[in-house]
């Protein structure tokens, strides 16, 4: 059985939307392959991924809550109470022709008698799931029901830049006519390891039944200059010894455009400086930040002047940069 969404973020089924998004953080920073080498650690963020997926959509969340695992299965208008209370049925085992009444009164619910409009079990439980139970019958006596298509899953690799703007992508899938291209639009703000799906896009059903769902598992590509962490990105930001010393502003390079940030007096290597909400976009909370962090550069060679100054500088400052302090 699968894991459920809420234990693998590690929140109450009633948290709110930025509860969800504030586990969906933390747990993704600390098992992003990038950073977690630990066996299995991959595999955790993909299930933390596909499970803030779900729970921070309103309608998808909606529906795991009714019908559970097979939330991707069940049809948009089935009713979760008889979802429920065929499931149940059908777990338990229960033998012979039993039917549903959807009369009212004392004789609604399974039973063994015919009330009001009878539907049988049999035809119930192969609608809900698939035809997973004994089938439908048809003129010519008991066979196998329609049955939903199967889902597919694949992989769209795109850049830090695609991923904080949104792009398009054509997809290239196979079918039962034979290869096929489709146009798929990848919105703005994705995070690595999210899952698009596109209805009916899978496997083809049988009979009258709905073909199944394609998955898009996005990617994020490796880039030259930024680091992605679930939302958030950072990045190495060059400054000069003057500048680490007395303090500047220093422009800085984002995916959204280029923005100035304040160097403290003072700062050292690897200090880290945040820019709030300029990592990835998110369309439903808060967006990623930007972290930049300092890397203290100093020339390759020095004119006489210059040598002379930071000799003199060595001479007079009792600064000892090996101190524990």
């Amino acid at each position: 059985m699968a894991q459920d969404f809420y234990e693998i973020l590690g929140i109450s089924r009633d948290a709110d939307p930025s509860e969800i998004q504030r586990a969906y953080r933390r747990l993704a920073r600390q098992n992003h392959p990038d950073v977690n080498k630990d066996t299995g650690a991959e595999e955790r963020f993909k299930d933390i991924a596909e499970a803030y997926d779900v729970l921070s959509d309103p309608e998808l969340r909606r529906r795991y809550d009714a019908f559970g695992d097979d939330f991707r299965r069940v049809p948009s208008d089935t009713d979760p109470a008889a979802w429920r209370q065929a499931r149940t049925y059908a777990d338990a085992g229960a033998g012979g022709r039993a039917r549903w009444s959807s009369g009212a009164g004392p004789s609604g619910g399974f039973g063994a008698g015919s009330f009001g409009d009878d539907v049988d079990l049999e035809d119930l439980l192969g609608g809900l799931f698939g035809g997973r139970g004994r089938g439908a019958r048809g003129r010519r006596g008991w066979g196998p029901g329609p049955v939903t298509g199967s889902d597919h899953e694949a992989e769209v690799e795109v850049s830090v830049e695609e991923a904080y703007h949104g792009t398009e992508r054509s997809v290239a899938i196979s079918g039962p006519d034979g290869p096929r291209t489709l146009d798929v639009t990848i919105p703005a703000g994705v995070v690595d390891g999210q899952r698009i799906r596109l209805r009916g896009q899978g496997g083809p059903g049988s009979g009258s039944a709905a073909a199944g769902d394609l998955y898009l598992v996005v990617r994020i590509a490796e880039h030259p200059r930024y680091r992605v962490e679930g939302r958030d990105l950072q990045a190495l930001l060059p400054i000069a010894p003057w500048e680490a010393a007395l303090g500047a502003s220093v422009s800085v390079d984002t995916p959204g455009g280029a923005t100035t940030v304040k160097v403290p007096a003072g700062s050292s290597s690897h200090r880290r400086l945040r820019l709030k909400g300029r990592g990835l976009p998110n369309r439903r909370g808060e967006p990623g930040d930007f972290y930049a962090e300092l890397q203290i550069r100093v020339p390759g060679t020095l004119t006489d002047d210059e040598k002379r100054r930071f000799e003199e500088l060595a001479t007079m400052s009792s600064f000892q940069a090996r101190s524990r302090q």
